[in-house]
């Protein structure tokens, strides 16, 4: 296996993201992509992650691979590659390791040992959304600070011509308001939608927005919030975030 990477912070910054929120992951390597599928330890956030193969200058995988690793100290050793570095990723099946190889002015080499984890295969749940709004990923991750001020937890409104974002606490109250246009694209299979999200976990998804220029957020009424970050032809890293349901 060999797998070359010209554009490190493509691996770099999501698996800092993800490392947010899981601390082990199996990657599922095959001919066509990585792939990352994990749920967080409190069974709030699922990630599934896709760094395909178009995005790297070399991908040779004979037979498929699944390596499970500890995310901090992958994250840690990525951090160390500078964005005109090339990332190589190999295995030692010998010494059951992951061979990491950082090439630029420097050539730095990195292994690190594969681990076990005890767990079932992660399935992916069959979602049905009732609304779509596909927005500047900057412009959500700003918002999802704004409101982190006020609660611990944000309400997310769409109507046919308007995005809203509210947090409400015992005190305060804050709102932000972001009309449907050409930039902020809205769907909509009812008349209205809401529902109520952790801040804590939208302002971890949110930092996403470092890949991607543009984000899909998906849910319905008291329903599963789906986070979507896309950049065509080489990665997508998506999130499903519990709703917060009030009693």
């Amino acid at each position: 296996m060999k797998l070359t990477l010209g554009e490190p912070r493509l691996l770099k910054e999501s698996i800092s993201i993800i490392s947010e929120l899981v601390s082990e992951v199996t990657l599922k390597i095959d001919k066509d992509k990585i792939e990352i599928i994990a749920i967080d330890p409190a069974s709030v956030a699922m990630i599934d992650f896709k760094l395909l193969s178009s995005a790297f200058v070399e991908y040779e995988v004979p037979a498929p691979q699944e390596l499970a690793i500890n995310l901090d100290h992958f994250k840690q050793v990525l951090r160390r590659s500078k964005p005109t570095d090339t990332i190589t990723l190999g295995l030692d099946l010998e010494k059951n390791r992951l061979n990491i190889l950082l090439q630029g002015n420097n050539k730095k080499t990195f292994n690190l040992p594969l681990i076990n984890i005890e767990e079932g295969e992660q399935q992916l749940p069959n979602l049905d959304f009732k609304t779509k709004v596909s927005l500047a990923s900057d412009r959500f991750d700003e918002t999802v600070e704004d409101m982190s001020i006020v609660s611990e937890s944000v309400s997310l409104h769409v109507q046919p011509d308007k995005f809203i974002v509210k947090a409400e606490s015992n005190l305060k109250d804050a709102s932000v308001e972001i009309p449907g246009t050409e930039e902020t694209v809205i769907i909509l299979d009812s008349d209205a939608v809401s529902s109520k999200y952790s801040i804590e976990y939208l302002k971890k998804i949110s930092k996403a927005s470092k890949l991607a220029d543009v984000v899909s957020l998906e849910f319905a009424n008291d329903y599963p919030l789906r986070a979507e970050y896309k950049l065509l032809d080489k990665l997508r890293l998506s999130f499903i975030l519990a709703p917060r349901v009030s009693n």
